[in-house]
């Protein structure tokens, strides 16, 4: 799996309470475009970190992108978001080609769908009708971790 990259932007909403990571409905964003390519680039400023500014692939073809927190605690005064793997896969068509894969918070309102952060895949994948990604989360380090 590719490493993380927290967004900017998610630092933010995170202390004016925007996020509530043990209960919210985390997603997952299939894109091909950088962020940095994206007009505005969502891991600049906070306001622009938010799905609206992520050029997402067609999700016709694709099975569920909710992801299940399996923890969400602090022991220590460090706090760690521990998230299920999940199995993308492709039925009756194609998905992608997208080489980023975001969380996203698919909650909150205000703003609507905030960013948390990404991986990059390094290069461009495409799900052929019948193939399938395993998105495969660090159980014992976790997603994030805050100290």
């Amino acid at each position: 799996m590719a490493t993380f990259n927290k967004l900017n932007g998610f630092v933010e909403h995170l202390a004016e309470k925007v996020h509530n990571l043990g209960s919210d409905t985390l997603t997952i964003a299939l894109s091909n475009t950088a962020p940095s390519a994206e007009t505005p680039d969502p891991s600049v400023n906070t306001a622009d970190c938010v799905l609206a500014n992520v050029t997402e692939v067609a999700y016709t073809n694709c099975s569920s992108r909710a992801l299940t927190v399996s923890a969400s605690a602090q022991s220590s005064g460090t706090y760690k978001l521990t998230i299920n793997d999940i199995t993308l896969s492709a039925s009756g068509g194609s998905v992608g080609p997208f080489q980023y894969i975001y969380i996203y918070n698919d909650t909150p309102t205000s703003p609507a769908d905030p960013l948390i952060g990404y991986y990059d895949y390094g290069s461009a994948l495409t799900l052929a009708d019948g193939e399938s990604l395993t998105v495969d989360f660090d159980a014992t380090n976790g997603v994030l971790t805050l100290a």
